[in-house]
């Protein structure tokens, strides 16, 4: 039977409520990354790893990861020229997520917090930050979107380093005795090999370069102000040295040695690598 005139536009606005009534419901089934109204954010709807009851310094409680995925980090700090350090971090199997902060708790995501001194001073959603002058020992933590902090062994993942130069030390910590409280353990700095001992007529320090591999491995060369280092590199191709802070530069051809001479006449950090590879070559540290 034809439905009678002007019944058809009732039937169509109400084919459309139908749909858009189901089109809520499916998004409600949809996950989300932001906790409900009224719950903290240590009651994020996050089911990544194992919430303990242990805290850091700032209230913060830590949530248990198993090591072959949990996310590391590593730091460097380099001297501003206004005062202070310019910190950059170097994060693995983690990713900086401002977008949702406050979120639930996912795997590898989240946002990192400085220490200065043991103090919580700043957050950082991204890979480079700042710390003004007097900090003596600077640590970088990570935190999940709900501000727990990502935990291995019952220790925060973090990396502690020294303001004088000393190196980094960087998650997964030792593993801590059940029930010890979770503040953050005096980290020692990491071994490196041995700095080339000067002699009188300075300091000679010779690297190869085969493919992306340095030799010997980058590490820290200890010189104090004033001395001088002779750097002998050989590369398998064309690229050029170059040292920051000192803005010397040095051409390298294949398989030929060359030779680079600076007196360390500036205090601080200051890295050695290849411009083309953006290879890191060896770190010179000026007291």
């Amino acid at each position: 039977m034809t439905p009678p005139r002007g019944a058809a536009a009732p039937l169509l606005s109400l084919t459309f409520v139908l749909a858009a009534a189901l089109s809520l419901a499916g998004c409600a089934d949809r996950p989300t990354t932001h906790h409900n109204p009224g719950t903290s954010h240590e009651q994020a709807t996050g089911t990544s790893g194992t919430l303990l009851t242990a805290r850091d310094e700032a209230g913060h409680r830590l949530r248990e990861v198993p090591a072959a995925t949990a996310p590391t980090v590593r730091v460097e700090t380099r001297p501003d020229s206004e005062g202070g350090w310019n910190v950059h971090l170097t994060v693995e199997r983690f990713r900086f997520t401002p977008d949702s902060t406050g979120g639930a708790a996912l795997p590898g995501r989240g946002h990192a917090r400085l220490l200065a001194d043991g103090r919580e001073t700043a957050r950082l959603y991204g890979s480079w930050g700042y710390v003004p002058p007097g900090v003596r020992t600077l640590t970088v933590r990570l935190h999940a979107d709900d501000h727990t902090v990502w935990a291995v062994a019952g220790a925060p993942v973090q990396a502690t380093v020294r303001l004088d130069g000393a190196a980094a030390t960087s998650a997964p910590p030792s593993p801590r005795p059940s029930g010890t409280p979770a503040s953050a353990p005096a980290s020692s700095p990491a071994s490196a090999p041995p700095s080339p001992r000067p002699s009188d007529t300075g300091r000679t320090v010779t690297l190869t370069i085969t493919g992306k591999t340095v030799q010997p491995p980058p590490s820290r060369i200890e010189l104090k102000k004033g001395e001088r280092l002779t750097l002998r590199v050989t590369g398998d191709r064309a690229d050029t040295l170059h040292v920051h802070g000192y803005d010397r530069e040095l051409p390298l051809s294949p398989g030929v040695p060359a030779t680079l001479t600076l007196t360390a006449d500036r205090t601080g950090l200051f890295e050695v690598e290849t411009h083309d590879s953006g290879l890191l070559l060896t770190q010179l540290v000026v007291r």
